[in-house]
């Protein structure tokens, strides 16, 4: 079984090809959809990020506050690298089981914030980065999920840039295009490593 990570930063498209290599009938590992069931209430990941940040961390329900921490971390550096710390040893953990479980040609795991050490930590084959100019993540980020321009700007001066990102890819998918378009190049990244569609 081939192991394949999808990469890219926020407002690129790696959610849409997650997305369609699922509908290919494709096991999809997603890191966002790890971190979700890592911070539930009651998990130990989430009594240390109280301990980390206060209570100000929790909803009204108890709940991992997401869009009060992401508020907090994409402001402030060290905040942020405080959370990846506690966050990101669990996500790696649960990621490699949810991999070692998967069954069929090839499993696929989105992951946002790639690093080199994980083609080791997960076994991979093969790294695929979906890429699309900053300008255009701008644009989806503002006009498609209601960010604003300052705070999507922010979000992607936190990532890795897009060179940054494919010197350590092994295969680039542009997005800057149609849905059509990304799909094609998919399929082609799909037929290079031999894997059949449906």
């Amino acid at each position: 079984m081939k192991r394949i990570v999808v990469a890219g930063g926020i407002g690129a498209g790696k959610s849409v090809v997650a997305e369609r290599l699922r509908a290919l009938g494709f096991d999809v590992v997603d890191a966002d959809d790890v971190a979700h069931q890592i911070t539930s209430p009651g998990s130990a990941t989430l009594s240390v990020l109280v301990d980390a940040f206060g209570t100000a961390v929790l909803d009204q329900e108890g709940a991992f506050d997401r869009a009060f921490i992401a508020e907090v971390v994409f402001h402030d550096p060290t905040a942020l690298r405080r959370l990846n710390a506690i966050t990101h040893g669990p996500i790696g953990v649960e990621i490699a089981r949810r991999l070692d479980e998967a069954e069929g040609d090839a499993v696929f795991a989105a992951v946002p914030l790639f690093r080199p050490e994980h083609r080791a930590a997960f076994s991979l084959d093969a790294v695929w980065a979906v890429e699309a100019t900053p300008q255009t993540a701008i644009r989806r980020l503002v006009d498609g999920r209601g960010f604003s321009d300052a705070d999507a700007r922010s979000r992607l001066a936190n990532q890795m840039s897009n060179e940054e990102r494919t010197a350590i890819v092994d295969r680039v998918l542009w997005n800057e295009g149609s849905l059509d378009d990304l799909y094609a190049e998919l399929d082609r990244a799909l037929d290079d490593e031999g894997l059949s569609r449906g």
